[in-house]
């Protein structure tokens, strides 16, 4: 005899229907969602930090909407994990040279993701439990299927993006959305699929419109060439395949997504040949022809991952530092050395290990594995649409824990705090005797809102208002309007800015305007992203002061990057040059910690 709870749709009979979600937290998750991912307009000097503001306090404001009653308890590991992470960034900045502006910045988005666990916990054992689950899907959905439409005037008619609407394509005949980055798209359309096959299973959302959805997304994931993205449909396929409890319609959407893909790259490659260009995957892959086989492009993940080995295996108890990953790679000898200026090793096990040490990286990936091991355990236990909810976000936390293992999305507010909710929300399930639609098996949480929840949602809604605003000090150094003040000004009001003092500093410390100077800027802009124009600063500014062979060393470091920003600086050593510095071999090997000083 069959189990009723293994056929399809068993469990969506007539019974009497869950209660729906509060139409205020249906709108914070519907903007949360969607409205970070789709900002394309932009301030320098970071191209996405208005997108980050703005999620933080759109999920803040969720939150706020969905605050719990009690503490709900289940989460010890993932807090645990997200503490250690926060004591690492205090450590850095305390013990370590890491600037408080960058330290602040981590702390803030650490806090706002354990706030996000909290809230997915509680949810789950409210009566509304599966609708927020659907509001979330919803709000994917709703980002992804805009987030399409993005990908497809990239692509098909890139004459359109003006990019303050629509963000300019930097990748000829890929789509990168308005995140501007291929992998980050293909991870945002995931979710949306992931979305629309619960929306489907909990017959929210009708099967053509679903197939149609679907067909676009994946159409859209093709168009970004993320390999990523067609990964990830991979992991899709596999949770059609196994959770037999999700519905023939969903499991059918599911199995269909890697032939919708094959199609979509086929139909491409057709077009392609029509139009007489490479698009999507067909453009990477044109990219990529006639390289010889083993010879890596020098930015290739594999030989930042080499590099990031070595450094670990040079500090393997303490790690260089949170946040200090580029300062001590960049002042690193290394024989194949990346071109590009890498801020992150694109491997979140391997970003804790160099950061953190072996150590403190183990502790965290322990507690962070046992949390994904008690998600999964409890999701899949879980019955009716409340299993069916949890068991989709923990196919989202899994979506982004792949991406994370070859990127940083958890870097961006917008991909950590719905992670963090969606973690939250599958660590939350009561395991066997999760609710079901007739016989609710929790206890309803009790009404209102505890008053530590309440407060610490308000302070991470103004906490991103604020960061907005604070933003302003430095974007006026780089965009200034037409009473700004003069460039010295600027500069010195945007070093005091709590947040985003060090981009003030690299102004100071590249540009030769008073009361701005080398010196004091280079303090703390070199713990950000050491580039072309700071190293040349740097290097000159360590020969002023009679540090000649840290020059010295600085200057080779420079040169293995081989940027054409610094070949006049190099020019008289082609020449025949010899008594310059930059024409010099350093007399002897310097650490990268001799010029990294505590900045208070």
């Amino acid at each position: 005899m069959t189990d009723p709870d293994t056929r399809p749709d068993a469990h969506l009979g007539p019974q009497t229907p869950p209660p729906a979600l509060p139409a205020l937290a249906l709108w914070a998750l519907l903007l949360a969602c969607s409205l970070p991912t789709l900002l394309a307009y932009n301030q320098p000097p970071s191209a996405t930090l208005l997108n980050q503001c703005v999620a933080v306090a759109l999920w803040g404001g969720v939150a706020l909407a969905l605050a719990p009653a009690a503490w709900p308890g289940g989460s010890g590991w993932l807090l645990a994990a997200l503490a250690l992470m926060a004591a690492g960034a205090a450590g850095s900045w305390a013990l370590g040279s890491l600037p408080l502006s960058m330290a602040l910045q981590a702390l803030g988005l650490l806090a706002g993701a354990a706030l996000m666990v909290v809230t997915g916990a509680a949810a789950a054992h409210r009566a509304a439990s599966a609708a927020t689950l659907q509001g979330l899907a919803l709000g994917l959905l709703v980002a992804g299927l805009l987030g399409s439409g993005v990908a497809l005037l990239q692509v098909f008619a890139p004459g359109w993006t003006d990019g303050n609407l629509v963000a300019h394509s930097g990748i000829v005949g890929r789509a990168v959305g308005n995140l501007r980055q291929p992998n980050h798209l293909g991870s945002l359309l995931l979710w949306a699929l992931v979305g629309a096959a619960l929306l489907l299973a909990q017959r929210r959302l009708p099967r053509g419109p679903a197939w149609a959805a679907s067909a676009l997304m994946v159409l859209a994931i093709e168009l970004t060439a993320s390999r990523t993205g067609a990964l990830g449909l991979g992991l899709l396929l596999l949770w059609g395949a196994v959770d037999k409890r999700l519905g023939r319609p969903a499991r059918l959407l599911l199995a269909a997504l890697p032939l919708l893909y094959g199609l979509a790259y086929v139909g491409m490659g057709w077009w392609g040949d029509l139009s007489h260009q490479a698009l999507g995957a067909g453009a990477r892959v044109a990219t990529e022809v006639g390289v010889a086989p083993g010879a890596d492009s020098p930015n290739s993940r594999l030989n930042i991952w080499r590099n990031t080995l070595d450094l670990i295996a040079a500090q393997p108890w303490t790690g260089v530092g949170f946040g200090e990953f580029n300062l001590a790679w960049t002042l690193t000898a290394f024989p194949h050395r990346p071109t590009a200026f890498f801020d992150h090793t694109h491997s979140l096990p391997l970003q804790l290990a160099v950061e953190l040490g072996l150590p403190a990286a183990a502790a965290v990936l322990l507690a962070l594995a046992i949390a994904l091991w008690q998600a999964g355990q409890r999701a899949w236990q879980g019955a009716g649409q409340a299993g069916q909810a949890a068991r989709a976000a923990w196919v989202l936390v899994l979506l982004v824990l792949l991406h994370s293992a070859v990127e940083y999305p958890l870097w961006y507010a917008y991909f950590l705090l719905p992670a963090a909710l969606a973690w939250g929300y599958a660590l939350g399930q009561s395991g066997a005797g999760a609710a079901t639609i007739d016989a609710p098996a929790r206890p309803a949480e009790p009404a209102g809102a505890a008053p530590w929840a309440l407060a610490a949602a308000l302070l991470m809604t103004a906490g991103g208002a604020w960061a907005l605003l604070d933003y302003q000090r430095v974007v006026v150094i780089y965009a200034p309007g037409d009473s700004a003040g003069s460039l010295g000004e600027r500069i010195l009001r945007g070093q005091h800015s709590p947040l985003f003092g060090h981009h003030a500093d690299y102004a100071a410390a590249t540009n030769d305007a008073p009361p701005a100077n080398a010196a004091a800027g280079l303090a703390r802009a070199t713990h950000s992203l050491l580039d072309t124009r700071l190293m040349l600063a740097w290097a000159r500014q360590l020969a002023a002061q009679g540090q000649t062979d840290r020059a010295r060393w600085l200057a080779q470091r420079l040169r293995e990057f081989k940027n054409v920003e610094a070949d006049s600086f190099f020019a008289p050593c082609a020449d025949g040059a010899v008594d310059l510095f930059q024409c010099q071999a350093a007399l002897q090997p310097h650490s990268w910690r001799e010029f990294s000083a505590p900045v208070r």
